[in-house]
């Protein structure tokens, strides 16, 4: 393993346990915003994900789930990465690791785009691992595209 590889699996490991925007502590059921629950039937890993949006900036990204680290850690990440974006440009960040996700590891990420969501780049090569690390993208997606017609 190189030292990218490393660092890479590091990062994945410290957002499997730190988990940033676990629990739904800021948005409440009553606030306005929109909601995706993600299930992978293939492992039984599941996410619920709160976004709210406002002035066409994600201004909110709450989960709550049950999984493996891949998944935990994904959802940590894309909190961190989406949470003040705009939502054209959360777009694009979703798009971005959703290429990187089916390349089956021949697609290096824009690092400058992903962040530490270029981390997951390595898991691609895996087919049955990329449901895991798509499960939060995939549901917020959804809840932040529902935020901004709420």
């Amino acid at each position: 393993m190189n030292g990218l590889e490393q660092l890479y699996q590091q990062v994945i490991l410290d957002h499997s346990k730190r988990r940033i925007g676990d629990g739904f502590k800021n948005i409440a059921e009553t606030d306005p915003h929109g909601e995706s629950h993600q299930y992978n039937p293939t492992c039984g890993d599941e996410i619920r994900v709160r976004a709210t949006v406002a002035d066409g900036r994600v201004t909110g990204l709450e989960w709550e789930g049950q999984g493996c680290s891949i998944s935990m850690a994904s959802a940590s990440v894309l909190t961190e990465l989406a949470v003040g974006e705009e939502h054209e440009e959360f777009t694009q960040q979703i798009e971005a690791f959703r290429s990187v996700m089916r390349s089956r590891g021949t697609e290096t990420p824009d690092e400058e785009l992903l962040g530490d969501a270029s981390a997951f780049a390595g898991v691609s090569k895996f087919p049955a691992r990329v449901k895991c690390a798509m499960l939060a993208w995939v549901a917020a997606e959804d809840a932040v595209n529902q935020a901004s017609n709420v």
